[in-house]
């Protein structure tokens, strides 16, 4: 259990320092990765669509690079149990189009196997993030 949660911290980490090859290495060939809109996929959230291979995940970090630049993680608490782990947290950042600010908290649950990532459920209030992505 608790190299689950040392795959996740590092997960962050890697996403902190800027290295995304790092953090996709952390994710399974084959994995289960969705967002809270992956139902409606709202076009201004092209990232939105469920991702199942390690190499739609690298696609997932681009196209949410395209459109935001993340400025930070809080991690407020880490729980684990058998292969779960689930973060709360809440993060920041700028929409490159409109320049406006985001801010919002959520929560991660991931399943780890094998020291990879095969599973993700990403929650949060979409609302804000949608607010700063309008130019309207």
């Amino acid at each position: 259990m608790s190299d689950n949660i040392t795959v996740v911290r590092e997960l962050f980490a890697s996403l902190e320092r800027g290295d995304l090859p790092g953090a996709i290495e952390l994710v399974g060939e084959e994995v289960d990765w969705q967002s809270p809109v992956t139902r409606t996929h709202p076009p201004e959230i092209p990232w939105s669509r469920i991702r199942r291979t390690k190499q739609e995940v690298g696609e997932y970090f681009k196209e949410l690079g395209q459109k935001v630049r993340p400025e930070g993680f809080k991690l407020f608490q880490i729980t684990a149990q058998d292969d779960r782990v689930v973060v709360e947290g809440q993060n920041r950042g700028t929409v490159h189009s409109t320049g406006r600010k985001y801010e919002h908290d959520w929560v991660m649950i991931f399943s780890v196997r094998d020291n990879k990532i095969v599973r993700l459920r990403h929650y949060y209030d979409t609302g804000d993030l949608l607010g700063s992505l309008r130019s309207d």
